[in-house]
């Protein structure tokens, strides 16, 4: 009997080492697949904070007007607007006197009739002290901005309704603006011709596109021409005043502003 303990302890201990193994070798696929989910699980988070909303939609409907260039004695003055929701919400001159004292002019005009511009949400604002043809150019450049800024208005009104009757049509267009030019006036020195825009049966805008021009009539013609323009605009019809040191000048810019009413029939 005794021979026979060491052939059951050698069984005993194959069996217990063959049982060992199958335990370790059935424990590892259990814990494969629980990795593997954990390390698939981090980039799906990652993955979807990646996928939020980046920033916004910006300023909605903004658009920028730029106004007529106006011809100052001391140079040109442009103004530009930014409009949203149909109000000025920033306004700045693309062009302004510059060189001598005119960059210091410039310098302390400028700024403040931006601010009043934008806070008086119209060209009817106060000129700067100092600054006075710098502010006057820059009023009226304003006024031609905002004459479009309300034309692109009526456009967008008219388009939205598109599908109303057509009496409503005709009426809409009957008060889009339209350019009238009138006739030339010819002066001791030289000739004048006055365009302007009418919409609803009143001037939105008047330029001289002819003037006299050269020597002593260049600065004539930069000091008149653009307060004739503001006074047309303002009366809104050839009654206007003529400009102190340019007689012919300004006679000559009211018989061609007249003319161009009678072919608008106003």
């Amino acid at each position: 009997m005794r021979k026979s303990h060491p052939v059951r302890r050698v069984v005993l201990a194959t069996a217990a080492t063959v049982s060992g193994v199958v335990l370790l070798l059935s424990l590892k696929p259990s814990s494969d697949p629980a990795s593997a989910a954990a390390a698939g699980a981090a980039p799906s988070a990652a993955a979807a904070g990646q996928e939020s909303p980046q920033g916004g939609t910006g300023a909605a409907g903004a658009t920028t007007v730029t106004g007529d260039a106006t011809q100052t004695q001391y140079g040109i003055v442009q103004v530009r607007l930014t409009v949203a929701n149909g109000r000025i919400t920033q306004a700045e001159a693309v062009q302004a006197p510059k060189g001598g004292t005119s960059d210091q002019k410039t310098a302390l005009s400028v700024p403040k009739l931006n601010q009043e511009a934008v806070a008086a949400q119209s060209a009817n604002i106060d000129a700067v002290s100092g600054a006075t043809y710098t502010s006057n150019g820059y009023k009226q450049s304003l006024q031609s901005a905002l004459d479009r800024m309300k034309a692109q208005g009526s456009s967008s009104s008219a388009g939205s309704s598109a599908g109303s009757s057509s009496g409503a049509a005709s009426g809409s267009a009957q008060a889009q603006a339209r350019t009238v030019t009138g006739q030339v006036a010819q002066t001791q020195y030289g000739p004048v011709q006055v365009r302007i825009t009418v919409s609803g049966g009143k001037i939105t805008e008047a330029e001289a596109v002819q003037a006299p021009k050269g020597g002593t009539s260049d600065q004539k013609t930069a000091l008149s021409v653009p307060k004739l323009n503001q006074e047309a605009v303002a009366a809104g019809n050839a009654d206007i005043d003529s400009v102190s040191g340019a007689t012919y000048t300004s006679t000559g810019y009211k018989q061609s502003l007249q003319s161009a009413l009678d072919q608008a029939g106003g």
